[in-house]
């Protein structure tokens, strides 16, 4: 089975062993007013097949790529993941390891988290990486706070083409710690407006932060961003929701960013309505030290042997707390060896091929659906594997009619974007079948008459 329920006897033999008589003793420091006097309101118990039965039942009322054609994506995308990774990670000595409290002890541990860092440095073309974070959002996050310790500035710019969730989180991080966060404008072709961001950067601006693809899936001028952030002594902050990417696009290290903070839920992660993900954070090996997390380093031993150690841990277990530079307390190990594991198998070549794939299959269905009467292309900027649709048909209608036909089409725009009220955010990777994009279209265009 896969739960086994602790009998009477398994209670009453661990209540006996900690000195305590019932198991209401265990409570008595929760105040009597807060306590549930009665029972929870469950049903009656059920057994295993009839559990997995009505599990089941549950679970097929919802739509998910593997019951409709999804064209979906917005920071969480549906790529290919090689079988064998399911049977590598799901060995014992990976998926019941955590955080090593006595690190060098934890070879096997140590060395997977060396290979993400590694793979990290040569996906984003940065110097060093940390031993991952929770999500891209929250390493986007970081990375801000990060920008501020080195520039000890106060003033933060955020490109509205950044992703609305990365900024939200931006925003929490940073409530409570006197930071100011400035929006940047989005020109006509979806990129960063950059005579908006020059207006708006000063001697005072600790960072700028843009996506790479950006939100609506345009390609941001990378370097030239740089160039401004930089003149006016400012950090710039690349987040990367969709990493597929960087196999065709020159990475963010080469055009001149400072910090890369990202998610590799691509890289062999399933969607899971929203996860566990696993992101990235990536730096010049100059800023290493204002780094948050976690770093590990190779090394020899006494014997001349190759060992991994845990080189640099900024965490406020580890340091004075005043001193931390981040209190995250996970490395995320199984997520991040997940992502290990796809990237050493695809390599170049194979992340290349798929890039390439997104790009072409994105680009055919951009040009066929905004050949449908009553849709347009929204923005005209380079873009990698999504992009925005306008709707003349009020959007909540079309998405409602399309999934009930079987397609989850996109991402409503309104919400987060009142200017793009009747858009929407198509995504298209190399799982999206040419017969799907051109079922997608027939069925726009039956909703257009």
């Amino acid at each position: 089975m896969r739960y086994i329920p602790h009998t009477a006897g398994d209670v009453t033999q661990m209540l006996e062993r900690i000195g305590v008589k019932t198991l209401e003793e265990l409570f008595v420091e929760v105040p009597e007013s807060v306590r549930l006097k009665r029972p929870l309101d469950l049903p009656e118990p059920l057994s295993e097949t009839e559990l997995l039965r009505e599990l089941k039942s549950l679970a097929i009322k919802n739509a998910t790529p593997g019951t409709h054609k999804s064209f979906l994506g917005g920071g969480a995308y549906h790529h290919f993941s090689p079988t064998v990774i399911d049977l590598l990670v799901s060995r014992s000595e990976f998926y019941t390891a955590y955080t090593p409290y006595q690190p060098e002890i934890s070879q096997g541990t140590l060395q997977a988290i060396f290979e993400f860092q590694t793979l990290i440095c040569q996906l984003t073309g940065m110097d060093v990486a940390n031993a991952s974070m929770y999500d891209g959002a929250s390493a986007c996050a970081e990375a801000v706070l990060m920008a501020v310790r080195l520039t000890r500035r106060k003033r933060v710019l955020l490109t509205r083409a950044l992703n609305p969730r990365y900024r939200a989180v931006v925003a929490t991080y940073c409530s409570y710690v006197g930071l100011e966060l400035v929006d940047v404008a989005v020109a006509d072709d979806g990129r960063t407006d950059l005579k908006d961001l020059a207006a708006k950067l000063d001697a005072t601006t600790a960072a700028v932060v843009a996506g790479y693809p950006n939100y609506f899936g345009v390609i941001e001028d990378v370097a030239t961003l740089a160039e401004q952030a930089h003149s006016a002594g400012a950090k710039l902050i690349t987040a990367v929701a969709e990493p597929v990417a960087l196999g065709l696009l020159k990475s963010p290290g080469e055009l001149g960013a400072d910090i890369v903070a990202g998610d590799g839920q691509s890289f062999g992660l399933p969607l899971a309505f929203g996860g566990p993900y696993v992101g990235f954070f990536a730096v010049r090996q100059k800023d290493v030290r204002a780094m948050p997390g976690r770093l590990v380093g190779e090394t020899t031993d006494l014997d001349g042997q190759r060992g991994f150690v845990l080189t640099l841990s900024t965490r406020e277990q580890h340091i004075r707390r005043e001193k931390a530079t981040s209190n995250i307390c996970s490395n995320q190990g199984l997520c991040a060896l997940v992502t290990t594991i796809f990237m050493s198998l695809l390599g170049k070549q194979g992340l290349r091929e798929m890039a390439e794939q997104n790009l072409a299959k994105a680009a055919y269905a951009r040009q066929k659906l905004s050949a449908v009467k009553g849709f347009s292309l929204v923005f005209d900027g380079p873009a990698f594997n999504e992009f925005v649709m306008r709707s003349e048909t009020p959007v909540e209608e079309v998405l409602t009619r399309l999934e009930a036909a079987g397609f989850l089409a996109g991402i409503p725009l309104g919400g987060d974007y009142p200017e793009l009220a009747n858009c929407f955010l198509v995504c298209v990777t190399e799982q999206n079948r040419r017969e799907e994009i051109d079922a997608l279209v027939a069925a726009l265009q039956g909703g257009a008459q």
